[in-house]
């Protein structure tokens, strides 16, 4: 999740209207030449040995990681009350998810093997300072062991605001807050219409995400039965603020709809001098008529609006550019297959029109009905006429499509479809990566999930 690095202050800007709003979200438009591409990964620390979660605080702890990254690899240190929270280095940056998920959000880079460098860099980086402190990553899409009570939570101000909040509006968001991990991948688009057909295609196709990523069967010691329960608990988190987004599909939809949905989206939070002030539940639009009741008379600044974009949480997220929200964390390989297969698909024109065709056929109770069914059955999912994973292989072969006439060739003479390979064997046999930990536990595992903790680290 974002992490800001500027306060907002009495020097700051102040929204006039809806138009800033809109034209604020027109400005990510870029020309095809300056796409670029950010991918972003979750992962679960734990302490080897007793295989508990890593703390803030403490000899092995999180703190103690973001402090040696900063001393040791140039980051700069973000603080908020007196607590590292973050790390910033050039257009990259280390975050903390609440339960002490560490995140890496990429700067934003030209092909699928600097991104997928940029993981193992970052990789190399944190072992070296975990291995001495007996801290160890697991890659899965949920915690596999402890409970919501045994998973720590991390000192930042917006995460008391967020999880009393999520206690009303849906069963499983503090499940998703603390217990969760994904991998995502943020693209580019090169106008209004561009961007619209890339919203539709990436929300049709997310559940087809969901499902080749699935990695997420165990919960609290146990088998969950779902592939991606992380998948699941999304649908009952806060229906305001999450979904396939319906009216994206229906004509006419720009820039200003996406704005007049997200003014309607209830807000979380402001910032002021430094601190998180409670606006849970009240109105962005009261906001922009300096009728919000925590900030009376005062209006909005443009960084108030970029923070409640970031507490929306549709499958699809749109900023300045495109956010894909539905797979699981994985392994090192998968992390890069997720911005491969997007890439491949989205930033190729006849990929793109080959997606469009997959899945324009669909109305929203089929798109929605396949979300539904994905989280539990995966590729074995029926999808309208079809299933999902006939769906999966032709995606995967568009996106291997698309990528080789990229042609963006790596120091061996290898193009960027060397990172769908796993993706393209879970499309053929519709075996995910669920799949393959239930098999094991079920098998040699001996129903012992501790197992899962050497099969699935980072």
């Amino acid at each position: 999740m974002t992490t800001p690095t500027r306060d907002i202050d009495e020097s700051s800007p102040r929204i006039k209207g809806k138009r800033e709003l809109v034209e604020r979200l027109a400005g990510g438009s870029k020309p095809k030449s300056d796409w670029r591409i950010g991918t972003e990964h979750e992962k679960f620390g734990f302490i080897e040995g007793s295989l508990r979660p890593v703390p803030y605080e403490g000899a092995a702890s999180i703190r103690g990681l973001l402090e040696g990254l900063a001393r040791d690899n140039d980051w700069a240190p973000i603080i908020e009350s007196g607590h590292i929270i973050g790390l910033k280095k050039g257009l990259a940056s280390v975050s903390l998810e609440p339960g002490g998920q560490f995140e890496l959000s990429g700067a934003p880079l030209e092909n699928i093997h600097q991104t997928c460098e940029e993981i193992g860099d970052h990789l190399r980086e944190t072992r070296a300072l975990s291995k001495p402190m007996n801290i160890d990553f697991l890659g899965l899409g949920f915690s596999p062991l402890w409970s919501f009570d045994e998973t720590p939570m991390m000192p930042k101000g917006r995460y008391g605001i967020m999880k009393a909040y999520m206690e009303k509006v849906g069963r499983l968001g503090r499940q998703m807050m603390f217990r969760s991990c994904t991998v995502q991948t943020n693209l580019d688009f090169g106008s209004e219409a561009d961007m619209v057909k890339k919203l539709r295609v990436s929300l049709a196709l997310q559940p087809i995400a969901t499902a080749l990523f699935a990695n997420s069967p165990f919960a609290e010691g146990r088998t969950n039965g779902f592939l991606s329960y992380r998948s699941h608990v999304w649908t009952d988190t806060d229906p305001d603020r999450s979904g396939m987004l319906p009216f994206a599909f229906e004509q006419g939809f720009g820039f200003e709809q996406y704005v007049d949905y997200a003014l309607d989206v209830p807000m979380y939070f402001v910032r002021r001098d430094g601190k998180y002030i409670d606006a849970s539940g009240l109105s962005f639009r009261d906001f922009m008529a300096g009728k919000l009741p925590v900030l009376p008379g005062e209006l909005p600044a443009m960084d108030d609006f970029d923070d409640h974009l970031s507490t929306i949480f549709p499958e699809v997220r749109l900023k300045t550019f495109l956010e894909m929200r539905g797979a699981d964390a994985g392994p090192h390989s998968m992390l890069c297959a997720l911005s491969a297969f997007w890439v491949g698909i989205l930033y190729d024109d006849q990929a793109l029109d080959g997606a469009w065709e997959l899945v324009k056929g669909f109305n929203a109770a089929e798109r929605q009905a396949l979300r539904s069914a994905v989280p539990m059955q995966a590729l074995g999912a029926p999808a309208r006429n079809t299933t999902a994973q006939a769906l999966a292989i032709e995606a995967v072969k568009l996106a291997a499509g698309g990528l080789a006439r990229r042609g963006n060739l790596n120091a061996n003479g290898l193009d960027e479809t060397v990172f769908l390979t796993e993706l393209q064997e879970i499309a053929e046999t519709g075996q995910t990566q669920a799949h393959r930990l239930l098999e094991k536990y079920h098998g040699p595992w001996r129903r012992d999930i501790t197992r899962s903790f050497a099969e699935t680290r980072v």
